[in-house]
């Protein structure tokens, strides 16, 4: 198979002294655009609580909040308001139980030790489950191991309340313009979806169009969660959102619908279907339709001219018909990725499955057993302030953040820039009010750097985590080498023990995940073409969602691959393409199926089965070798047939050799 657009460069090296690929990967600053609004809230969420302790004559208790604030702006990554209060006010919770977990071992030696390995052991547990409860198990053990390194103010509840008020602070900062926008994120992600599906549609037929697949994925996984999420509570049949969500829902003919455009179609590849979707799209965004005396406008859409055209034609006006409807009837709007369960069942299932789940103890163990080693450290070897060796662990040390090795290099680099603009501050800035304004400018540049990598975001956090170390512990310049001296032997720490003596590090075990998806691909194949009878329109939708979902998923695992050092790293880019293939193989699945049900012949069952076993076997080959070997696959049938492009997409995924065999046919 030739080289695919959005796989893996190849390395080259320039030279003896050039950086290897992977490294340059990573550090590369990402093109993401500065998120203006978040980087107001960071700057005055930061700054304020600093100038009410120092106006109230407590900088140390300012210092405290600023701190807590810092926590709220590391969360601050929702962009609907119903799911800001989840995304900080947890996490929030978390850091205050751990902060108090902290003081309450502060100065007790092998207690400490002891107790920051629990706690490790069921923050890496908790950071199994998702993203939000990574997010509370990071804060749970950062703040237990602040907690114990720095003397805090007494009693004992009072550093908690302090740092709750700071992160609260900043949630209030998030949702204050919840009255004027409303629902307008939930808007603005389903218009988002449909703009996305339109450039799906004007990429049919050409080389650009699985890039906008993965586009298309993203925006419904990103609207059904907004949407779904927020259906977990509000059970209404009238609500705004039983709208939105019929609006979304309708999508999914379309997307299926471009999958038969890209391979089979003629008119549907015209530039009215895509502006046709760019009108709806607006009219999502603007929520027009839902006012009296609005006539639906009639779309021109190209006369079409088989199957694929009809298909994509007649998901289109009834798109248009559901989007431009005032009120749509509530019973008729499926959840197409199911409803949620009720709050408690998700959380006694969620509990059950992560003290259950084999990775979630794994992690749990290896995070365990790196705080620990970090913290014997510093109780048997004189570190100054030697908290910061544990944080620094505790930030590398997350798996579903990026690889490990790369965050541990990205870390060190990242903390030694952080030091110099520290260093500077620290010299030549008055402690005092002066803080402010310099608090000011460094909080702002944190959201705005955390868009850009690891590395910009560890650079931009450093100085104010250092500045408000200073206003506790009023060791101004001292502080900065033994700071760097602190995140090597962390850095170290973590790459030692939680990364090379972990054989899943540098064992690739991306084909395991890699062989469930091709499984659940067979299983797909298979029920878009059972029997009417045995088929549920809506089950069959649900398993290529699942499906796109998953994949999506791999393809992230498989680009936080390769930036491991080899072999992980090139063995990643080695299945690179068998990823594609696979994406390839839905694609035509969903295809043929949107074929058949715009009135092409019907696949024969044992052709169908037939596939099934292919795909069945390539799943079984990919668990049992970390080296992908070539098979050549014989696919008998009409070629003219409606499985035609199934079956050569079928052949290209099994035909994909490792490297160093012959290349394959076809490619």
């Amino acid at each position: 198979m030739g080289e695919e657009k959005g796989g893996p460069p190849p390395g080259t090296r320039a030279g003896l002294l050039t950086p290897p690929e992977w490294l340059l990967k990573t550090l590369r600053p990402q093109a993401a655009p500065i998120p203006w609004p978040a980087v107001a809230r960071a700057s005055v969420g930061l700054a304020t609580p600093l100038a009410a302790g120092l106006a109230a004559g407590q900088p140390m208790y300012g210092a405290l909040a600023s701190m807590g604030a810092l926590s709220g702006v590391i969360s601050d990554t929702a962009e609907a308001y119903r799911m800001r209060i989840f995304h900080i006010a947890v996490p929030q919770l978390f850091g205050a139980i751990g902060v108090t977990l902290g003081t309450l071992v502060y100065g007790h030696g092998w207690i400490a030790v002891a107790s920051l390995t629990f706690v490790a052991l069921v923050s890496g547990m908790i950071s199994s489950i998702g993203a939000l409860a990574s997010v509370s198990g990071l804060l749970l053990l950062l703040n237990s191991v602040v907690g114990s390194g720095l003397p805090m103010p007494g009693p004992w509840w009072k550093a908690p309340i302090l740092l709750a008020l700071g992160g609260l602070f900043v949630l209030v900062l998030s949702l204050l313009a919840w009255p004027v926008r409303g629902r307008l994120p939930e808007r603005e992600a389903v218009a988002a979806a449909y703009r996305a599906v339109a450039e799906l549609l004007a990429a049919a037929g050409t080389a650009a169009y699985e890039d906008k697949r993965h586009d298309v994925t993203q925006a419904l996984n990103t609207s059904y969660d907004l949407i779904l999420a927020r259906r977990a509570r509000d059970h209404g049949r009238r609500s705004p959102l039983v709208r939105l969500l019929s609006q979304l829902n309708v999508l999914i003919p379309l997307v299926e619908a471009a999958a038969a455009a890209h391979l089979h179609g003629r008119a549907s590849r015209r530039p009215e279907i895509a502006a046709a979707v760019r009108f709806l799209a607006d009219a999502v965004e603007e929520s027009h339709g839902a006012r009296p005396g609005f006539v639906e406008p009639d779309l021109v859409l190209p006369e079409p001219e088989g199957p694929a055209d009809r298909a994509v034609n007649a998901a289109l006006r009834h798109a248009a018909g559901v989007v431009h409807k005032a009120d749509p009837d509530p019973y008729n709007v499926d959840d197409r990725l199911g409803r949620p369960a009720a709050l408690g069942v998700r959380v006694r299932r969620t509990a059950r499955e992560m003290l259950l789940s084999k990775p979630s103890w794994r992690y749990g163990l290896r995070l365990a057993l790196c705080i620990g080693l970090a913290q014997a450290f510093v109780s048997l070897v004189a570190v100054e302030r030697s908290y910061w060796v544990a944080l620094t662990v505790t930030f590398v040390l997350k798996p579903d953040f990026g690889s490990v090795f790369s965050r541990a290099v990205l870390r060190a680099l990242g903390t030694a820039a952080g030091l110099l603009v520290a260093a500077a501050v620290l010299s030549q800035v008055q402690r005092g009010w002066w803080d402010v304004p310099v608090m000011l400018v460094l909080a702002a540049l944190i959201p705005a750097f955390t868009a850009k990598g690891y590395a910009f975001q560890t650079a931009a956090i450093t100085p104010v985590i250092l500045l408000l170390s200073d206003v506790l512990n009023h060791q101004g310049f001292h502080l900065v080498l033994p700071r760097l001296v602190d995140s090597l032997i962390g850095c170290a720490i973590a790459l030692l023990v939680g990364y090379l003596l972990w054989p899943e590090s540098w064992h690739s075990r991306i084909g395991d995940r890699l062989a469930e998806a091709v499984e659940e691909t067979a299983r797909y194949v298979a029920y878009a073409f059972a029997a009417a009878e045995d088929a549920d329109q809506g089950e069959r939708v649900r398993r290529r969602r699942r499906i796109y979902r998953d994949l999506s998923s791999v393809r992230s695992e498989f680009q936080r691959a390769l930036t491991e050092p080899p072999p992980m790293g090139t063995r990643a880019a080695a299945w690179w393409p068998l990823v594609v293939a696979v994406e390839r193989v839905v694609d035509a699945t969903t295809a043929a199926r949107v074929r058949v049900n715009h009135g092409a012949p019907p696949p024969a069952g044992a052709e169908v089965a037939e596939i099934e076993r292919q795909l069945r076997e390539l799943a079984d080959g990919l668990r049992s070798s970390e080296v992908l070997v070539e098979v050549r696959a014989e696919l008998e049938g009409d070629e003219t047939g409606v499985l035609g492009p199934l079956r050569q997409e079928v052949k290209a995924a099994r035909a994909i050799a490792s490297p160093g065999t012959s290349s394959p046919a076809g490619d």
